[in-house]
């Protein structure tokens, strides 16, 4: 979708808005499902980059401390603890600025990519920049989907991160979508950005080509040392909105409702459900902060006749329209 189209859906009236994303829901997703994702963070802290909302940068001053790359056998616990508590994905972070082939890092991610992908569920690594080469063996390996956030529009970026670019991230999103897996991309609210930034998000995304097949949206999780630190909260109205945009213009993709969730009422969770939300980060922590307790979740899918979804580990990716450009027009 273009801009001016997206602004013609947030300038709706609420009620409006949420009537028509729920139409676009039912009539792509109609099995009532939501998917249980985990994430864990396998090397957390330390990173080269200067993300203004990460407590994992090195050059903030945080309560995240650097840690090593965990051992293989205490992640796989973790991958088999949350297959059994019911998530479909599991997601593997890494605080790194990128992997590189031929390392003894990339090797070992390699290693556990292949022992996880032996669990049943889908696979999904978040590791910064990636190569054709590296996007290509993680393939291999069975990753069957790849995180990599765009964060907000190409103009505001550059006051959030100054180590890469937003092409950098543009790059590493064709080369996962050259090796075959499905690309994650989403963005984060709450960044100092204005709605014109986040409906330019959302036009990159849902021009992407093939589409996302999952746009996690999240609101900032201010964290202490990190510059974005007194940042205000977003408006729950502003979420919703975001959420239902998002599930209009990208109609195929699982609409993840991520970080920030903790800070969330099940009445405000339950809007983003009804407006197109069905897919969540399911368990204790995500990466660095707080998440809602599983039990909770599952109490809520319950009160709502939502059921988990059952893992793909078939997954295609989306395949592209040959009629489209490959790369996401910036404009």
């Amino acid at each position: 979708m273009q801009y001016n189209e997206l602004k013609e859906l947030y300038d709706l009236p609420f009620f409006d808005l949420i009537q028509k994303s729920r139409g676009v829901h039912e009539a792509n997703w109609p099995e009532r499902e939501v998917q249980l994702c985990t994430l864990l963070s396998i090397k957390t802290g330390g990173c080269s980059e200067d993300c203004s909302y990460c407590a994992q940068s090195a050059r903030y001053s945080t309560e995240v401390e650097p840690e090593r790359l965990m051992e293989k056998c205490d992640i796989l616990e973790r991958a088999k603890l949350a297959r059994d508590n019911g998530s479909t994905r599991f997601c593997m972070g890494a605080a790194w600025k990128g992997v590189r082939d031929g390392t003894k890092r990339f090797d070992q991610v390699l290693d556990i990519v292949e022992s996880v992908s032996e669990l049943g569920m889908e696979v999904c690594t978040t590791l910064g920049e990636l190569g054709e080469t590296e996007a290509q063996k993680l393939k291999e390996a069975g990753v069957t989907a790849y995180n990599h956030n765009i964060d907000t529009s190409p103009e505001h970026y550059k006051n959030i991160v100054s180590t890469h670019t937003f092409q950098d991230r543009l790059n590493t999103l064709r080369h996962v979508q050259d090796a075959g897996m499905s690309v994650c991309s989403g963005g984060i609210l709450g960044l100092g950005e204005s709605t014109e930034d986040r409906l330019k998000m959302l036009e990159i995304l849902s021009n992407f080509n093939p589409p996302p097949e999952s746009v996690p949206i999240n609101s900032l999780v201010p964290i202490p040392g990190t510059p974005l630190a007194e940042s205000q909260g977003v408006d729950s109205f502003e979420v919703v909105r975001m959420i239902a945009i998002a599930r209009i213009a990208i109609p195929g993709a699982k609409v993840r409702l991520s970080a920030g969730r903790k800070q969330m009422s099940e009445e405000l969770q339950t809007l983003c459900f009804f407006a197109g939300a069905n897919s969540i980060f399911y368990g204790d922590k995500l990466l660095t902060t707080g998440n809602p307790q599983s039990e909770a979740d599952l109490n809520l899918l319950k009160k709502l006749g939502l059921e988990p979804q059952k893992p793909n580990r078939d997954l295609e990716a989306p395949e592209k329209e040959e009629e489209r450009p490959l790369e996401p027009a910036l404009s």
